[in-house]
């Protein structure tokens, strides 16, 4: 019976990010970009009437009170709508949760009177890239050695827009 739970698929519930997931989801993004966010930032962004967010756990898990799964958060004002950040634990890649996140931001964005979407990609996040492209998304304009990672290294910011309707 344990060997059976044990090599269950994990199982994944997306909910609306509130409040309280903005620890969690500072936590999160401080393992997956350079320059993170603190939860504060993160609350300030939420609470904007404009603002949505929603984030992603395991539901099937040993552990009481599994960590983050990942998050997307968002905006939309007068109909264009933007991915303000988007990340993926580590340990749950390839289970489909950035394709589920983006398309509850677009959803969303779409109920809240959005026509298009944007978002900014590093140009060598080819993950990413896959994943924006097969959502339909494409190169807007692109802002030249806009990010710096933790070596120095510098990169492109692609622009990417994909419409809602």
């Amino acid at each position: 019976m344990l060997d059976t739970y044990l090599n269950r698929k994990p199982e994944f519930e997306i909910v609306p990010m509130a409040a309280e997931h903005c620890a969690a989801v500072a936590e999160l993004h401080a393992q997956r970009f350079s320059k993170a966010w603190n939860d504060g930032e993160f609350l300030s962004l939420l609470l904007q009437p404009n603002s949505f967010g929603f984030v992603v756990w395991q539901t099937n898990t040993l552990i009481f009170k599994a960590p983050l799964a990942g998050f997307v958060l968002a905006r939309e004002t007068a109909g264009e709508a933007e991915i303000l950040t988007i990340a993926v634990g580590e340990k749950c890649a390839r289970f489909g949760l950035g394709w589920r996140l983006m398309q509850a931001a677009m959803r969303e964005a779409g109920a809240r009177g959005g026509e298009a979407m944007f978002l900014e990609v590093d140009d060598g996040n080819q993950a990413a890239l896959g994943l924006y492209r097969k959502l339909g998304f494409q190169k807007a304009g692109e802002r030249p050695a806009y990010y710096t990672d933790a070596s120095g290294r510098r990169s492109s910011a692609l622009v990417m827009r994909r419409d809602l309707r």
